[in-house]
């Protein structure tokens, strides 16, 4: 099984949900949660899913759970 790694930042408490990605490649996240137990992972889990076509179960946070810099593990295949 074949994974890719991405490095992100999120926004929580924003007005729109959305993912793109930057100029340096690096992508950026704005969720509508904040980020209190969880609830900005896991709507950001969901909206890395649906732009990659992929299930939930196949992203893991690897770096940054707490900050708003991440590293996410896609496993893809």
């Amino acid at each position: 099984m074949a994974s890719m790694t991405m490095r992100l930042r999120v926004k929580p408490n924003s007005r729109t949900t959305s993912l793109e990605q930057a100029e340096d490649g690096s992508w950026v996240a704005r969720v509508r949660s904040p980020p209190v137990d969880g609830k900005a992972n896991d709507e950001l889990i969901a909206l890395v899913a649906k732009h990659f076509g992929c299930r939930k179960a196949a992203i893991r946070i690897t770096a940054g759970a707490t900050g708003r810099i991440k590293r996410l593990r896609i496993d893809v295949g």
